[in-house]
């Protein structure tokens, strides 16, 4: 989704895809993880994914290489969130923890440097600050290979502060968190006794039971019929005629669910998966029965980057750009990106 070297971008904004070696998880408070899960599952409950074989991939028009070749996957059952992770759970979590999310930490900038490309030149110190990056819509129509026209790297943009240091959480409890690691994502999962989901248990558990199915509710064309998912609706960037009802992420629960009782599966903010991303991995692929994914990261168009796989799409996908919302849609992102159209949810073992 994002690249170290994009061409074109203030440094300033691609900064928050760096982080510096010491932000990792920090322990969560020692107590009972019984405790958490009882405490998460009354705010987003858990649903039985019953385990199952399906073909997982695409080979239609819309598929893209890495969506190829389509294979046959086994998943056993599992638990999972029926939404996703909202700012009232995250809340939690960090009331209960004191854990520090990475958009709120400062960038080293020794640490920075080993990473940019040779001869970059150095930062400015205020862009070492935390923050986060920030969606920032043109008013007139831009090249969609360019995404400096629509992000902005925002000091203080964070889960608490989404849009920025002058904006906050009022009103906002049931919306997804965004702004949110990977290792972030990481920290909450373990505190609440639960795990990401693998890129298989996730597509396997966004088609709800249908088969060979593109959406999560089945073949209508997102543009018809009822309003099903949370997207970008009119040109992109410039012009949201809002007709599936929000400019930008919309509450949980807030569209009708998919098979298996789980909402939002299309759509209002990409999800962190458990898997690295490999371009290639469909092509790799050896073992079909609980697939983890590959042993590491490889992305052609940023090679020197590892990254993790991301899926579902968000209030920013359209037909016109990235048609994220697909079940079969790969994306990736550095693991240390923070963007305000990406959060997660998480699963459980049976």
């Amino acid at each position: 989704m994002f690249s170290k070297h994009i061409t074109g971008w203030a440094l300033s904004t691609s900064l928050l895809l760096y982080a510096c070696q010491g932000n990792h998880p920090q322990q969560a408070a020692a107590t009972n993880t019984a405790d958490h899960a009882a405490i998460n599952d009354s705010l987003n409950h858990m649903m039985l994914i019953p385990g199952g074989t399906f073909t997982m991939g695409a080979n239609d028009a819309e598929a893209r290489k890495d969506e190829q070749p389509r294979h046959t996957v086994t998943v056993d059952s599992f638990w999972m969130d029926e939404h996703e992770v909202t700012n009232a759970e995250f809340a939690v979590f960090v009331k209960a923890t004191g854990y520090i999310t990475t958009a709120e930490k400062p960038i080293s900038k020794e640490e920075l440097m080993q990473q940019l490309p040779p001869g970059s030149p150095e930062p400015d110190s205020s862009m070492l600050q935390p923050g986060s990056l920030v969606f920032a819509p043109p008013s007139h129509a831009v090249p969609l290979d360019d995404v400096s026209q629509w992000w902005s790297f925002v000091l203080g943009a964070s889960w608490q502060h989404p849009g920025g240091p002058n904006t906050n959480l009022d009103g906002k409890a049931q919306l997804p968190v965004v702004h949110i690691s990977w290792d972030d994502a990481q920290a909450f999962a373990k505190w609440a006794g639960k795990r990401l989901p693998t890129e298989a248990e996730w597509e396997y558990a966004a088609r709800g039971g249908l088969k060979d199915q593109p959406y999560p509710w089945g073949t209508e064309a997102l543009t018809e019929g009822k309003t099903k998912a949370n997207t970008w609706n009119g040109h992109f960037p410039y012009q949201n005629t809002q007709t599936d009802g929000f400019a930008g992420l919309a509450p949980v629960k807030s569209y009708a669910p998919n098979g298996y009782g789980l909402y939002d599966m299309s759509g209002n903010v990409w999800e962190w998966c458990a898997d690295w991303y490999d371009s290639r991995y469909y092509q790799q692929a050896d073992n079909n029965n609980n697939p983890k994914g590959p042993a590491s990261g490889y992305d052609p168009d940023d090679p020197a980057a590892p990254k993790h796989t991301i899926r579902g799409g968000s209030f920013m996908c359209t037909d016109e750009y990235c048609s994220g919302y697909r079940v079969t849609a790969r994306m990736k992102t550095s693991p240390e990106s923070g963007l305000e159209n990406l959060g997660f949810r998480c699963v459980k073992d049976k």
